[in-house]
């Protein structure tokens, strides 16, 4: 086991271990306030890696006005507040279950979920999201109301969740036990195959005649869930919408989204008190225009919390876009992965960071998540999909966990801005001196930067907010997060 290393911030306690075999004691952490008074923690990672979430010197808080403040000045306003966040992680997918849960032993299975979820000894991962049946990441295909053909079940009598119950389940209850207020969003990848057009999971849209069938699988959903003492934050409507697959799929366009959500959907939800949030989309940057028809029908608008994204195409902008016009409405950035295509760690830390995590932050989105949380050496177990997809850790026939460039952006965030945080304005520099930045306020007090450092060179940076400022040397092609109170 390696020594783990506290620091603590305005009650924000900043630990890292990366091989810690303790067992959690199922309680949210207390951190203790060791705060040195006037000092700003620094944690790096770089892209040659010598620097991987490490914990640097702390940084001493002077008066503004100081010295000679360097060329690249932050100025933060703590006091105006922007979105709520409400977490960063990544997808439990049945594949990551199936690995966490049947290839790893209990000591190694404790070590990696402390690892990821627990803020303390690990990197505090806050939201998860999960899939409802089955995805291209999964051991089989399969729904929770699987019939022979010809056959329906309009009454859902035959609904189950027993293949969750093997593994997806379990961990979850892991999960939950090490950080009960971890949100989960759930995304179903296709309908019972007698619902659709397709009479397939694969391909095929929704029949009409089942709208309301399907309306009521959601809330079989989440009541199986509840049982099994997991609540479900948030539900989407349909993964990837606008793609029909060989895997586990369902095309549904914008005019049939709106329609259910309308009629069936989100009356249910209502008349039942079903607090679950309703998300729309779930599919790439470049359709906005397809959750702007349905938010621009106030009939199905009243019943959406917000509009979820992944980053398969088109521009991160794409999520203010949404945001200007429905500034009410929550944006949520819910899928990306690495893969074999792109293997250059430091080119990898550098477009996560600046489109998923700060990139997406700084268009408003309460939330930033990737996709599978683990994957095998072999980039699986896979169900017909992405056959080069890259997890945030690979977990390693003998149990070994190899981190992953995913695990670092996320660990930047996740690990210092917890859920209750707001993000506050800051200045931007100019595009020459290629850093990006966004900042945040914790629920406690406690305040985040994380700077992005795109550039060949190291960079001077003045930090300046509430009468007082630092500074710091960024290394090049680096990612810093700073934290004080």
């Amino acid at each position: 086991m390696k020594k783990i290393l506290i620091m603590s911030l305005g009650g924000l306690t900043l630990a890292f271990n990366s091989c810690s075999g303790s067992t959690p004691d199922g309680n949210s952490p207390t951190p203790v306030d060791t705060t040195t008074a006037n000092k700003v923690a620094v944690w790096v990672t770089n892209g040659t890696q010598s620097k991987l979430l490490k914990s640097e010197n702390p940084l001493p808080i002077v008066k503004a006005g100081t010295g000679s403040p360097s060329a690249n000045l932050i100025n933060i306003d703590f006091s105006t507040k922007l979105q709520e966040m409400e977490g960063f992680g990544a997808a439990l997918t049945g594949s990551s279950a199936y690995l966490i849960n049947q290839k790893l032993n209990a000591p190694q299975r404790t070590a990696l979920l402390q690892d990821l979820f627990d803020p303390q000894a690990g990197i505090g991962i806050s939201y998860l999201r999960i899939t409802m049946g089955a995805s291209d990441f999964s051991l089989e295909d399969f729904t929770y109301n699987d019939l022979p053909a010809g056959q329906t079940d309009a009454d859902l009598k035959q609904f189950s969740i027993a293949k969750d119950q093997a593994d997806l389940v379990p961990v979850l209850k892991s999960v939950v036990a090490l950080q009960p207020a971890i949100k989960i969003m759930a995304t179903p990848w296709s309908a019972p195959a007698w619902m659709k057009t397709s009479g397939k999971l694969a391909g095929g849209s929704l029949k009409p005649e089942w709208y309301g069938a399907y309306a009521n699988y959601f809330m079989k959903y989440l009541d199986a869930y509840q049982k099994e003492g997991i609540a479900i934050d948030a539900i989407s409507v349909q993964n990837e919408p606008l793609h029909e697959a060989a895997y586990p799929s369902m095309g549904m366009d914008s005019a049939a989204q709106g329609k259910f959500i309308k009629n069936h959907f989100g009356p249910l939800f209502q008349g039942k008190a079903i607090k679950t949030k309703i998300l729309l989309y779930d599919h790439n940057w470049d359709r906005p225009g397809y959750p702007i028809a349905i938010l621009n029908d106030p009939k199905a608008s009243q019943y959406v919390a917000g509009s979820a994204f992944h980053a398969y195409g088109g521009n991160v902008s794409a999520m203010s876009q949404v945001h200007d016009q429905f500034p009410d409405k929550g944006l949520y950035f819910t899928e990306i992965s690495g893969g074999r295509w792109a293997t250059n760690f430091s080119d990898n830390l550098k477009w996560n960071m600046s489109n998923i995590f700060i990139g997406t932050a700084n268009n408003w989105s309460k939330n930033a998540l990737l996709w599978n949380i683990a994957l095998d050496e072999n980039d699986g177990p896979k169900n017909k999909g992405c056959d080069n997809c890259r997890g945030v850790v690979t977990i390693s026939a003998n149990g070994s966990i190899t981190k992953n460039v995913e695990y670092y952006t996320i660990a930047h965030m996740s690990k210092f801005v917890r859920p209750g945080a707001f993000r506050v304005q800051s200045d931007k520099l100019s595009a020459a001196s290629r850093l990006e930045h966004v900042a945040f306020v914790n629920a406690d007090g406690s305040k985040v930067l994380v700077v992005l450092n795109q550039g060949q060179d190291n960079q001077k940076l003045t930090i300046a907010a509430d009468g007082s400022q630092f500074t710091y040397t960024i290394d090049p092609n680096a990612v810093a997060t700073f934290v004080w109170k």
